[in-house]
């Protein structure tokens, strides 16, 4: 078989998952309920999340809080400090992809 398969969860509960963790690329799944966050961090890769379900809230260093509903997808520069989380009332589910992978920069 050529293809390789990645399954993920499917759920309404909080839900953190790195579904992909290649060289060229780590791929992490997350799910929000409203009030849940990630913890704020530095991006410590070249960052896109795709928000498939939900809208995401999304603050960037200094900036005001932007909401991306899904169908959005977002780039996020290295080193990027950021603030996730979901306001709203339905869950957010979204798609971390970082390119490289962060282990290039000797993180995680």
């Amino acid at each position: 078989m050529i293809e390789r398969r990645y399954p993920f969860t499917i759920s309404d509960e909080k839900h953190i998952e790195k579904i992909v963790d290649d060289d060229p690329v780590m791929i992490n799944h997350i799910i929000l309920p409203k009030g849940e966050c990630v913890p704020d961090h530095r991006a410590n890769s070249y960052v896109h999340m795709i928000v498939v379900r939900g809208t995401l809230t999304l603050q960037l260093e200094h900036q005001e809080p932007h909401h991306y509903p899904h169908g959005s997808i977002i780039h996020i520069p290295y080193e990027t400090f950021m603030k996730v989380r979901n306001e709203q009332d339905d869950p957010v589910e979204f798609f971390v992809v970082k390119s490289p992978n962060p282990r290039v920069y000797g993180t995680r």
